[in-house]
């Protein structure tokens, strides 16, 4: 059969419910585009829930070789009118592939948001895992629709109103109709949505409150005006007025101190105390003197997670080992047992206890021990245990944790090589090499997406086949990823690769930088994507900001444009000569350039000068106030010292390489 009239008839639907008026040159153009042309276009229109360009667009693919993708992409824009019969011989033929999944998820979320809890449980049950929000909370309410009590699951689960959605909210809603919610958690839901600044969750909780929603929104959005009417009348209308003070703190500690000092005698004890967590958070985020005593006022209040983590950052910076002790204990356990807590729990417990490593006094308090779990057998902590149990974390705090039991970073010995047939192998597995073919094609979502999916079933043998693969595909990024997840065979040339070496080193050498510490903030920026580009505009292997490539190429005299930044060896000299710029500007303190490289320099620069006395590298990290920087500056450390070891051949020491931050001094900084 001869497909060609049809086809060309479909492209010219294609291109007529595209553009109405196209010129002719733009039609032969479309229609001349090779077929992952057309498959990218078909992505775009699923993305946008359009089924009719998405049906025009999947006529045009009849042999296309990624023929599930192209069947996923014409029926997800229809998952609220397909019939479930249709769904379920997707997923009958698909069955056991990422975009089976992938398709299952879709449905879910339209099973919740249409009530339809007979096929969402049916679909759940099938569903392989997945840690989707939405999915998580329609899968309460479903339970909630059978009368289960869900108060307490849902309790844990809603803690960041920014990613609510509707379904989260439903959920919200669902109980506070139903009485499992009562006033005290809604109003902590109020609180939480104005912590992080979500005015939509935050009109939501108002009106379950029987409160303005307006005027909810106003103290996210306009804590000044907010405050402006004052305390209120009635529980509902306080919650609001002390969202609006801790907005404002933010912006003014001073204004918030002064009005919630003028309006307490109107305020409950408890109430008066959630006002000064609200500030001491704000006044811990800006590194503040005074945080230390907005927290003690602040006591008797429920903290929320963020809260309760500053606090225990707070007291680090001034070396309050009791503070840090009790704040950690009265975590909740998904929080305490975090490696960082586990980690200055222990430090906290060693301190107290003189320094000596060994099972110390019983807390006080709530009557949990020791809340990471680790006792000593007479329901004492044990702060060896404590770091013990971390300790197999190849992780910033997992190699603080191996120091503090005496042992130094090394690289394990590596088991047999694998071989070209294991290889093999992976290079036969259909659904790498779809991910392969998702790679060659710049779409990163779906090659990791089948990537991920793949690994789920090997053994470790067959992950470092697997990384092996990806490395023979320059594909690095993943394999790290997939060489990570080993837990008993180990190839560190994978997880820790040097690509570039012979551009790198000579460099580095030059400027007298430590290769390892550029290694280790290269592998966190890009993962050794030579294209990678960030939101921000920052491009290549070391992620170099436009301005900042200008900024140095002017300073070293180069020849420098803009659509140079991506060349390999321009971006490894710009990026390398910045990290020496800002290493100079720290004092040769590697974790304070390594957070100036991330948020640039002056932010660090305050940051130090907001300290009262010198404080060892981790403190320092753990303090930084933007969480992607914090992260950041912890992985980039991490990595420097296993690049180190590798480089070195010889056991390293995180903890002498955080060293020790000193106060530095206030004032401009000229780096951009």
């Amino acid at each position: 059969m001869n497909y060609l009239p049809k086809l060309l008839a479909g492209a010219l639907l294609a291109l007529a419910f595209a553009d109405p008026a196209p010129a002719q040159s733009d039609r032969v153009a479309v229609l001349a585009r090779p077929a992952d042309d057309t498959f990218m276009l078909l992505r775009e229109a699923a993305q946008k829930n359009d089924s009719a360009r998405a049906a025009l667009l999947a006529g045009l693919l009849p042999n296309y070789e990624m023929a599930q993708y192209v069947e996923y992409y014409r029926l997800k824009p229809r998952l609220r009118t397909a019939s479930p019969d249709e769904v379920r011989d997707f997923l009958r033929r698909h069955d056991g592939s990422a975009i089976a999944e992938r398709l299952r998820l879709d449905w879910l979320a339209e099973l919740g948001r249409a009530r339809d809890w007979t096929n969402f449980d049916q679909q759940l049950a099938l569903l392989a895992g997945s840690d989707d929000l939405q999915v998580r909370c329609y899968a309460l309410m479903s339970r909630h629709a059978k009368g289960e009590n869900v108060a307490p699951d849902a309790r844990k689960l809603l803690l960041h109103p920014p990613s609510y959605g509707d379904a989260c909210g439903a959920l919200v809603a669902a109980l506070a109709q139903s009485g499992q919610f009562g006033t005290d958690d809604l109003l902590f839901q109020l609180r939480l949505a104005g912590e992080m600044d979500a005015t939509g969750p935050s009109r939501r909780t108002a009106l379950l409150l029987g409160a303005s929603d307006t005027r909810a929104a106003q103290a996210v959005d306009y804590p000044a005006l907010a405050m402006a009417r004052g305390v209120g009348g009635n529980a509902s209308e306080r919650a609001i007025y002390l969202v609006a003070i801790g907005r404002m703190a933010r912006t003014s500690l001073r204004l918030a101190v002064v009005a919630l000092e003028k309006n307490a005698p109107g305020l409950t004890p408890v109430e008066l105390a959630t006002g000064w967590a609200g500030i001491a958070h704000a006044a811990s985020l800006a590194l503040d003197p005074e945080a230390h005593e907005y927290w003690r006022r602040a006591n008797g209040a429920r903290l929320s997670n963020e809260q309760i983590q500053w606090k225990t950052r707070t007291a680090l910076r001034r070396h309050d080992w009791a503070t840090v002790r009790d704040t950690i204990a009265a975590m909740p356990p998904q929080l305490s047992n975090d490696p960082a807590w586990t980690y200055w729990h222990a430090r906290a417990l060693q301190a107290l206890n003189g320094g000596v490593p060994r099972a110390t006094a019983a807390m006080p308090g709530n009557g949990n021990s020791n809340s990471n779990g680790n006792g000593n057998g007479n329901g004492q902590p044990d702060p060896i245990a404590m770091y013990r149990s971390i300790v197999d974390q190849n992780s910033f705090y997992g190699q603080l944790a191996l120091e503090a039991l005496g042992q130094r970073i090394s690289i394990p010995p590596p088991g047999p090589p694998v071989t070209a047939a294991e290889v093999d192998a992976m290079a036969a597995n259909p659904g790498l090499r779809r991910a392969l073919r998702f790679f060659k094609m710049r779409m990163r979502a779906e090659g990791a997406r089948e990537w991920n999916w793949e690994l789920r079933k090997f053994s470790e043998r067959e992950l470092l086949a697997a990384a092996e693969f990806a490395r023979q595909n320059d594909i690095l990024d993943r394999m790290v990823n997939t060489s990570e997840r080993t837990r008993t065979m180990f190839d560190y040339t994978q997880r820790f690769p040097s690509p570039h070496i012979e551009i790198l080193h000579p460099t580095t050498q030059d400027l007298g930088l430590d290769k390892s510490w550029v290694y280790g903030l290269i592998r966190q920026e890009s993962r050794f994507m030579l294209d990678a580009r960030s939101s921000a505009g920052a491009s290549g292997l070391m992620q170099v900001m436009p301005s900042t490539g200008d900024y140095v190429a002017r300073k070293l005299g180069l020849d420098y444009v803009k659509d140079k930044l991506t060349d390999l060896r321009t971006n490894i000299v710009l990026g390398a000569n910045y990290m020496n710029m800002v290493l100079e500007r720290a004092d040769g303190s590697q974790p304070v350039a390594t957070a100036a490289y991330n948020a640039g320099p002056g932010r660090p620069k305050r940051w130090r000068a907001s300290l009262a006395e010198p404080v060892e590298g981790a403190i320092f990290a753990e303090t930084i106030p933007f969480m992607e920087t914090r992260i950041y500056v912890k992985n980039v450390m991490s990595n420097a010292t296993n690049y180190a070891a590798l480089f070195e051949n010889r056991p390293q020491s995180l903890k002498a390489r955080l060293g020790v931050v000193t106060p530095g001094p206030r004032g401009n900084n000229d780096l951009p």
